[in-house]
Formats: C-alpha cells, sequence, structure tokens
C-alpha cells in the first residue's frame, strides 16, 4: 500500500481535510443562517403553530430515516467504481421513496391525531413530498460525498436552507401558519434537487441489475432497519411529549431540541459527512482505522463538549434573551438536552466507525436496546415533571445504558474503552466546568447579556486550550496511512 504524505495534494488527508474544510464553512454558514430565521419564525408563530410543524417534521424524519432502503451508503463504502452500481442504486432509491410518501400520505390523518395536533395533517402529506425528492438525488449526493466534493454540495444546501426560510418567513408574515414552513422547506429541497443533479461527478442514470440489487438490498436493508431505529430513538421523546402533552409542549420541547443540535449540526455533521469515506478508504488497515477514529473522537470531543455545556449551563438567558419571555419554558428541557447532544455527538462518530468495518448488527442492537430502555423512561419522565423530565429521562439513559454498551462493542473491535477515555474524558472534565460556569453567572449576573457574554467567552477558552492539547492528533489524522492504534 502505497504511503500517503502531507504534502500530496491527491492524499486521502489532503482530500478529506478539503471536503472537511468545505463541510465546516457550509454548516457554519448555514446554521447560524438557520438560527436567525428560526428566531425569526419563533417570534412569528409562537409555540402552538411551531408545535403543529414539529409534528409534521417529525412524520418527515421517520420517512427519510429509511425512504431508499440504506442503499445509497453503498456508493461511499463500494470498493470498486461506483457506476457499476449506481443505476441500480437510482432505481431503488426513487421506487422506494415514492412508495413510502403514498404510505405517509394515507396515514398522515391517523398520526397527526396521535400527537395531538389534527391541523398537522394537511402540513404532513405537503412536507411529505420532500421524500420523492430526497430519493431522486440520493446518488448524487452519495458521489458527491465519496469523491469528497463538499465545495459543489455546499451550493445546493446553502440555496436549501435560504431559499426555503425566505419563502417561509414571506409567507409566515401574510399569515399562513405551520403551512408556510412546509412550502419552504419543499421549494428548498427541490431547489437544491436541481443543483445537486447537475454537481454530480455521474450523470443520473437508472437501471436495474437483479445480481447488485440483491447484494445491494443485503447492505442496506440491515442499514435502514437500524436508521429507523435510530431515527426512533432520536424522535421518540418528541412522540411522547405530543401525546402525552400536547402540540403547545411540544412547541417549547422542540425549539429546545434545536437548540441543543445547534453543536450537533455545526460539528458534528461536517464531520460525518466526511469521516465515512475517510474510514472506508482506511478499512483495509485496521490499525490507521483505529488511530483515525481515536483522533477524530479527540478532536470532537474538544470541538463540541464545552459547547454543548454551555447551552446547558446558560439555557435560561438563551432562551429568555434570544426568543422571547413567551418561550421560557423551552429552558427547562434544554439544560438536559444541551449534556445529551455531547453525548449524541460520540454516538453517531462510533456509529459511522461501525457502519465501515460493516458491523451494522452491532449498530442495531445498541440502538434496539437504546429505545426499549428509552420509551418507558420518557412516559414516565413527562408524567411525573413535563418537559424537563423528558430531557432528564434521555439523559439518563444514554449515560447509563448507551455508553456502556458501545464503549463495549468497540472493545470488540480492537478500540479499547481505556484509548476511548484517554481521549474524550479530559475535554469532557473540562466542558463540565463550562457548564458550572455559566450557571453561575446566570445565577450571579443579572443582564442576561453578560452573563451569556461571560459563558461564552470561558467556552471560547476551553476550546482553545482543547484545541491546544490535542495537536498531536492532528499530526497523527496527517499520517493515516501509517498510524498505529
Amino acid at each position: 500500500m502505497t504511503r500517503l504524505t502531507v504534502g500530496d495534494e491527491d492524499s486521502l488527508f489532503g482530500k478529506a481535510s478539503r471536503a472537511l474544510g468545505w463541510s465546516l464553512v457550509n454548516t457554519a454558514v448555514g446554521r447560524l443562517g438557520t438560527l436567525a430565521i428560526g428566531v425569526a419564525l419563533a417570534r412569528l408563530l409562537g409555540p402552538a403553530e411551531f408545535g403543529v410543524f414539529a409534528v409534521a417534521m417529525v412524520a418527515l424524519l421517520a420517512v427519510l430515516s429509511f425512504h431508499e432502503l440504506g442503499v445509497s451508503l453503498a456508493i461511499v463504502r463500494w470498493p470498486g467504481d461506483p457506476r457499476e452500481i449506481a443505476p441500480t442504486v437510482a432505481t431503488i432509491s426513487v421506487a422506494s421513496s415514492a412508495l413510502i410518501y403514498a404510505g405517509c400520505y394515507l396515514g398522515a390523518p391517523a398520526f397527526a391525531s396521535a400527537m395531538g395536533a389534527p391541523a398537522a395533517s394537511g402540513v404532513i402529506r405537503l412536507l411529505g413530498l420532500s421524500v420523492v425528492v430526497s430519493g431522486l438525488v440520493a446518488v448524487p449526493a452519495a458521489l458527491l460525498q465519496r469523491g469528497f466534493r463538499q465545495d459543489r454540495k455546499m451550493l445546493a444546501d446553502q440555496v436549501n436552507n435560504w431559499g426555503g426560510a425566505i419563502v417561509s418567513i414571506a409567507l409566515a408574515a401574510t399569515g399562513m401558519g405551520a403551512m408556510s414552513l412546509a412550502i419552504g422547506r419543499l421549494v428548498g429541497s427541490a431547489a437544491s434537487a436541481v443543483l445537486l443533479v447537475r454537481a454530480s461527478p455521474e450523470p443520473l442514470r437508472f437501471g436495474f441489475d437483479r445480481g447488485r440489487a440483491r447484494a445491494l438490498l443485503r447492505f442496506g436493508l440491515p442499514l435502514a432497519g437500524s436508521s429507523i431505529v435510530v431515527f426512533a430513538v432520536a424522535s421518540v421523546d418528541q412522540l411522547v411529549v405530543g401525546n402525552v402533552l400536547g402540540a403547545t409542549a411540544l412547541g417549547f420541547y422542540v425549539l429546545a431540541f434545536n437548540l441543543s443540535n445547534w453543536p450537533v449540526t455545526m460539528f458534528s455533521q461536517p464531520v460525518r459527512s466526511v469521516a465515512p469515506a475517510a474510514f472506508a478508504r482506511l478499512q483495509h488497515d485496521p490499525p490507521a482505522l483505529r488511530g483515525a477514529f481515536l483522533s477524530t473522537a479527540g478532536l470532537l470531543a474538544g470541538l463540541t463538549l464545552p459547547v454543548c455545556l454551555l447551552l446547558a449551563g446558560a439555557a435560561e438567558p438563551l432562551i429568555r434573551l434570544v426568543y422571547g419571555d413567551r418561550w421560557g419554558p423551552a429552558a427547562d428541557a434544554l439544560l438536559w438536552l444541551g449534556i445529551l447532544g455531547g453525548l449524541r455527538i460520540m454516538f453517531e462518530l462510533v456509529y459511522d466507525y461501525f457502519v465501515v468495518l460493516a458491523r451494522s448488527r452491532a449498530v442495531f442492537t445498541v440502538q434496539l436496546v437504546w429505545l426499549v430502555a428509552l420509551v418507558p423512561a420518557l412516559v414516565a419522565g413527562a408524567e411525573l415533571h413535563g418537559i424537563p423530565g423528558v430531557g432528564a429521562a434521555h439523559v439518563a439513559v444514554a449515560a447509563l445504558v448507551v455508553l456502556p454498551l458501545y464503549l463495549w462493542e468497540l472493545r470488540r473491535s480492537g478500540v479499547g474503552a481505556r484509548a476511548v477515555l484517554a481521549r474524550t474524558a479530559p475535554p469532557a472534565l473540562i466542558a463540565a466546568a463550562v457548564g458550572l460556569t455559566a450557571a453561575a453567572a446566570h445565577a450571579t449576573i443579572s443582564l442576561d447579556i453578560a452573563a451569556l457574554a461571560l459563558a461564552g467567552l470561558t467556552a471560547l477558552a476551553a476550546i482553545a486550550l482543547l484545541f491546544h492539547r490535542s495537536r498531536g492528533a492532528l499530526g497523527g489524522l496527517r499520517n493515516l496511512e501509517g498510524a498505529d492504534a
């Protein structure tokens, strides 16, 4: 195997670095814009209408979790020429997405009623069309990911975010309510689809090879099943809140969840857009693969955990200052969801690592145990303490059930718990100090903006310290092909 060097422009590190850079810029611009747009929409709509749209988004994310049966990821890790399987993948993706949308359309009234928001039925049916659009561009998006072409993907993503948001705000200002969000989302995804097809390194072609289809489904169906469980784990809290506490409480909870998801989107998703393809290039060199995973885990923990604990510690002044007093109840949930966000970031990296190792059964098992333990905990939390109880139950199950399971599965794959903790424990301790500082600032400083400024400076100092400490890990990533475990 040829050793990769830092100066080699076509090296894995060079391609992955450029892709990660573009992905970070893409996510930063998109996320900051989404945050500002979200504030505007939250103030225009209020908790009740926001809750109706949240019900529709839960339905959309449910079907998006398995709409193309997991086959598009095969293009990212296919050892040969992806053009061999692209037409079959495209056919499966579009056909399965169309069938799933039909089921979504028929089941929309029953789902909306079960979530305590019957008015969401029409929003679900319109928003669900995004599933068909997503199935159509599954292959172009996967080809861009495989080729580390996040620069091309950035334009499509920004058109999706900003174009859809402008439409949503304009319609919301006219009084269209939750439907304005659905129309904006659909317009944005359609415009993005056109750009993705045009940016794809290969033209979109349809075809069907029965032998390759069987191989693709053997690979994809376990991942699709796992994705359904992953979605259920990520969204069952919203199902419980909507069913037990109602759509208005769901509006508060979703606002808090979206804020807690900011570090996940800002840092974890760019890494996840690059890591599977980078890990896949190293799947025939296990020591280098383990080294890349550990280095990535340490860097990701240092970047994200301080931000997650900052959100948890400064939840009340942040919600009150940005969204207004009427959104105050969301802060009680954000306290716990910020902590959960840090755990989710690390779990997602482990998920991608196991997918590259073709250990989809292990991923499915962990996710299934997580779901089985989570449902009764969430119901009990909602009934006892409302949305804060839901957040606390989420954190308890993630820390006491899921984390030990993932560490055990990693050990079976050759990555010991000591090695993982050596990379992630120091960032976790420093992040805890950030969270306590943010809480203390809120308790002692009456002016919200001053308390947030102090907490933010503490988080920046912590990230700088951790980044300086991780310079050795960056050096390790620069020599992926020769790294030791």
